[in-house]
């Protein structure tokens, strides 16, 4: 793809000349002036004259473009320039540099066909090209999708979903609902978590909760994935579901499949990604989406501290004006229930320690979300660089682990030990996994169902992280449940 400049005067050329530089893409600059484009060849920047003023020898001249930017010499040819560019492409990204010069029906007619407009006197080459960049390219896309969806989208969480999960598919739902698509946060399975709770419940977010016997295809015409990038992978959906929109900030298994995908690992949370698209689209979040995004910034950092990138930190300093500081004090103090103090003290009393890694069982659990909660305190232990607490239910064993000041990737640890029975992944510092109580047991039994899981998760984790056991697994088991023998 070439990116393109249209006309070249005073601030048109010093662009020019920046884009030349950049080795990653062919740029071409088009004048009508033979001689103007020979003085630009001899400065090594590919520049092509344009004779016929039409699209198809635009296209023919210029090839497949994706980004355009209008910066003529003369303020009168800005209109026509602009009119050409869109008929020539009309799915690329176009933006205008108007001078003091452009008549205000030019400016109107301009803004009109084009993505984004600056004024070129009072802004530097370097801002024009930033804003002529992949951000750029990638909103037009953004944009064009969302407008092809004939009906509602569903902007999918994925499962039982944290902070970030349902902040990030409330404020894509905003995004689309602005320019002119309905669109449904939803989620599949449940809002347990005091702190997601609240934060739903303060902030009033408005979220369906899906469930099978619910008609997709009937309800929705297209769908939008947050914080996850497959269906049926941590979400609800038919694996076949075809997907609009990715939207992540996990480092993908796979083959991410859909006709938008923004896929950043660098960045510490999908909110920051969703607070980016307020900015890039020009579109003030309002104070409640505002919250809930600097929440689940906040919450899938670790207050700035894990897996931390320069883009959260300018994120947060664009939310923090807006967001309610009121209610993220009430969302961060919320009430605890009593299920969730009786799982935490029951990974304390059954902890187990090799080296500095910890791991842990509560057996049978009604909240998921409290693995997460046990697994975060139990890494405040003196000594402890990685925990890993596991529980199940009647279907599912959930495992959720921490880790810090450490080089071990556990996002990949957990591939590595259940990737291949269940479905496991996340960041170095954090990460989960989900593995069919099927494939670990066969038998009813409770006791039975407790002592295989504790040994098999507990022994491939340690071989894994290359710790030989000093007990086995099921010794600590007996001792959690107070016998000198298993099943007593």
């Amino acid at each position: 793809m070439n990116r393109l400049v249209l006309g070249c005067g005073s601030v048109g050329l010093p662009l020019a000349e920046r884009l030349a530089r950049r080795p990653e893409r062919l740029l071409v600059v088009l004048e009508d002036d033979e001689r103007r484009a020979d003085s630009l060849r001899e400065e090594g920047i590919d520049a092509r004259s344009l004779e016929r003023t039409d699209p198809d020898a635009l296209r023919t001249v210029a090839g497949a473009v994706d980004s355009i930017v209008l910066a003529p010499d003369e303020t009168d040819r800005l209109l026509p320039l602009a009119r050409l560019a869109r008929a020539a492409y009309p799915d690329a990204f176009l933006l205008a540099c108007f001078d003091s010069g452009t008549a205000a029906a030019d400016r109107t007619a301009v803004s009109d066909l084009v993505d984004r407009t600056i004024d070129a006197a009072a802004e530097t080459s370097e801002y024009v090209l930033d804003r002529a960049g992949d951000d750029g390219v990638r909103m037009r896309k953004f944009k064009r999708i969302l407008r092809d969806i004939d009906g509602t989208l569903a902007v999918i969480a994925h499962d039982n979903p944290d902070p970030d999960a349902i902040a990030s598919a409330v404020g894509l739902t905003r995004i689309a609902e602005a320019t002119g698509t309905d669109a449904t946060p939803c989620y599949y399975g449940n809002i347990n978590h005091q702190e997601n709770r609240a934060l739903v419940n303060l902030l009033e977010y408005d979220l369906r909760n899906l469930t099978e016997d619910v008609d997709l295809d009937e309800e929705f015409a297209g769908f939008a994935l947050v914080d996850h990038s497959r269906p049926g992978i941590n979400d609800g959906l038919p694996e076949s579901t075809p997907i609009d929109i990715v939207i992540d900030h996990h480092p993908p298994r796979a083959l991410v499949e859909a006709r938008f995908v923004d896929l950043r690992s660098n960045f510490g949370s999908t909110s920051t990604l969703i607070a980016g698209y307020f900015h890039q689209l020009g579109i003030e979040p309002p104070a409640d989406i505002a919250t809930g995004l600097l929440y689940g910034l906040q919450t899938d950092t670790d207050d700035f501290t894990r897996e931390v990138d320069v883009p959260d930190f300018e994120a947060a300093a664009r939310l923090v004006d807006r967001a309610d500081s009121s209610a993220l004090q009430r969302i961060e103090s919320p009430s605890v229930t009593a299920d969730t103090l009786e799982t935490v003290a029951s990974a304390i009393v059954n902890r187990r320690v090799e080296k500095d890694v910890l791991t842990t069982g509560v057996g049978r659990i009604s909240d998921r979300d409290a693995l997460a909660q046990a697994a975060d305190k139990l890494l405040e232990m003196d000594g402890i660089s990685t925990t890993l607490v596991f529980g199940y239910t009647e279907e599912v064993v959930y495992i959720s682990a921490r880790s810090r000041g450490t080089d071990l990737d556990l996002g990949e640890a957990l591939r590595d030990a259940f990737g291949q029975i269940g479905s496991a992944g996340g960041h170095a510092e954090m990460a989960g996994a989900q593995i069919p109580v099927g494939m670990l047991v066969e038998e009813d039994d409770e006791a039975d169902r407790g002592e295989v899981i504790e040994e098999v998760i507990t022994e491939r984790f340690f071989e894994t992280m290359g710790i030989e056991l000093t007990r086995p697994a099921t010794a600590v088991y007996a001792d959690f449940l107070g016998t000198d023998e298993l099943g007593e």
